[in-house]
């Protein structure tokens, strides 16, 4: 109930302000599980996906934003937690095994579950290589994976600016991807790698970005 009316009046003043362009949103399935995979821009792109879609989409998000103080810490804490946003200590040795075990559980009820395969936002608006926590995902669940190209959130909310500016945003959502066919076959590398670079590829082509062939470290500057 909170999520429903925290997205309907964030919402309704963001598309004011804002007017996101949404492309084919009608290829999310509107019930059962499902992934959805965009690229990684901008702080907000975790915020502006569901902000677009009809049915709740949870996100994981770093712990710090859960546990600020003082006033912008509760509002960061109010937002995140109401937004549906699943908390990740990234400095533990456990983060990624817990991350994904919470993004299971969300889909096993049939909900849908966000992740940015690149891991962190791109610090010169390519494409890079994605790391194989959405495939592992796609046969723990089987899951369809829904490729997501966001556009123009890396000019709303350029990397060390806290407040977005005016700019023009479009989200295009791809064809569902079914992996099925590799049921059993979670732990073979070759295959999470290749579920992986299919849905990088899929990105690649709605956003029309260069794809680079290699991961991209946090906390990268912009070369």
């Amino acid at each position: 109930m909170l999520y429903a009316v925290s997205k309907r009046v964030v919402g309704a003043v963001a598309r004011t302000i804002y007017r996101p362009t949404v492309i084919d949103a009608d290829k999310v399935p509107t019930t059962g599980p499902v992934i959805l995979a965009p690229n990684h821009l901008a702080v907000l792109d975790s915020f502006i996906v569901p902000l677009v879609l009809p049915r709740p989409v949870a996100f994981l998000a770093k712990a710090e934003y859960f546990t600020g103080t003082g006033t912008k810490g509760a509002l960061m804490k109010w937002l995140f937690s109401t937004w549906g946003a699943i908390p990740v200590d990234r400095g533990k040795g456990r983060a990624a095994k817990e991350s994904l075990e919470a993004a299971e559980k969300v889909l096993r009820a049939g909900g849908a579950f966000g992740i940015h395969p690149e891991g962190t936002r791109s610090p010169d608006g390519r494409l890079y290589r994605g790391r194989t926590g959405v495939a592992r995902l796609a046969l723990s669940t089987g899951a369809p994976v829904v490729p997501v190209a966001l556009t123009g959130t890396d000019k709303l909310q350029p990397r060390g600016k806290k407040i977005p500016r005016l700019h023009p945003v479009s989200v295009r959502f791809g064809d569902p991807l079914d992996f099925k066919r590799y049921s059993g076959l979670d732990s073979s590398l070759p295959v999470l790698r290749s579920i992986t670079d299919e849905i990088m590829y899929a990105i690649a082509e709605l956003s029309d970005q260069e794809y680079v062939d290699r991961y991209q470290r946090p906390g990268a500057a912009a070369a």
